[in-house]
């Protein structure tokens, strides 16, 4: 019997693209002979996620996982929104955002290496199984969690497809020592308020300078040639507006547009029993800033025609 080390097990993989325990049974198939191993994965079907890793892959699911006060929300990816309706791909989702949870692990690639439940290794090799076994690239593209001494992590997913699993999928950190199911309803609908709305941050001291300068910046230059003092009153009562507009504290509540969220949440103290602070937020929206090719079909009917 070959002595199969953890090395020889690694260039496989990084050979192949397949799994741990594929890798493993394909040398101990071929008694440590790695070109073997690879040919043995190819006839398998299992040494094909590695050439789908330069496919674009912005489909796929956000998944949530609560446990305790602490919630995580992930983003797996996959080349087709098939795939997100493949019950293997829902598990993989599910039950990578459940391990981040459990582990209070969010930095991606400590992530991968966690163990998945099972005998698939770990997230990266379940990930791996997956691309081999469905067909399609997919990725661990981003996790974040929140956590709260005392309160609840209210959560919202849009467009579910499962439980813990949709298109867009937002956390929401309530801190209180009050009511947690007043909490949960209140945490719940700023949830929903920020999946519709998609604040850039909970208040006006969490949005980027360089970002605040470029919006006072198009204020003055709309209003250019008025008196120094007449501007800044201008640029003071427009960035007002902007906060209004993107930060969540400030904007009007979905649920009652007659109250800002700030207001929402100190009315809902009263009736949770105890001071309510909202700490934070995180929105993830499957997709969001990958850039996706576009096909041009009649370039490709074009292409077609002048081969044949």
């Amino acid at each position: 019997m070959a002595n199969i080390t953890a090395a020889l097990v690694k260039d496989l993989r990084e050979k192949t693209g397949a799994g741990m325990m594929d890798c493993k049974q394909a040398l101990n198939a071929t008694e440590g002979d790695i070109e073997a191993a690879v040919d043995w994965l190819r006839k398998k079907g299992l040494s094909k996620a590695a050439k789908k890793s330069d496919r674009v892959a912005a489909e796929g699911l956000v998944g949530i996982a609560i446990s305790g006060t602490t919630g995580v929300v992930v983003e797996v990816n996959s080349e087709t929104d098939f795939v997100a309706r493949n019950e293997e791909f829902q598990a993989l989702v599910k039950t990578i955002a459940l391990v981040a949870a459990e582990k209070g692990e969010t930095e991606v690639e400590t992530l991968k290496g966690q163990h998945y439940p099972g005998d698939a290794g770990t997230v990266a090799d379940a990930i791996s199984n997956a691309i081999a076994t469905i067909g399609e690239n997919m990725t661990l593209r981003r996790a974040a969690s929140l956590t709260v001494s005392d309160g609840v992590i209210g959560h919202y997913l849009h467009n579910a497809i499962g439980e813990g699993l949709g298109k867009i999928g937002v956390l929401v950190a309530l801190e209180s020592t009050g009511d947690k199911s007043v909490l949960a309803d209140l945490g719940r609908k700023i949830a929903m308020h920020v999946a519709a709305t998609n604040p850039v941050a909970l208040d006006s001291t969490g949005v980027d300078p360089a970002t605040l300068e470029r919006e006072k910046n198009v204020l003055r230059e709309k209003n250019a040639g008025k008196p120094a003092h007449v501007l800044e009153k201008i640029v003071e009562s427009g960035m007002k507006t902007y906060f209004k507009e993107v930060t969540l504290v400030e904007q009007a509540y979905i649920h009652d547009s007659a109250k800002t969220v700030g207001q929402a949440v100190a009315e809902a103290a009263k009736t949770a029993g105890a001071p309510v602070a909202l700490k934070g937020f995180v929105r993830y929206g499957l997709g969001e800033g990958i850039e996706k090719a576009e096909a041009d079909f009649a370039a490709e009917v074009a292409a077609a025609a002048s081969g044949a």
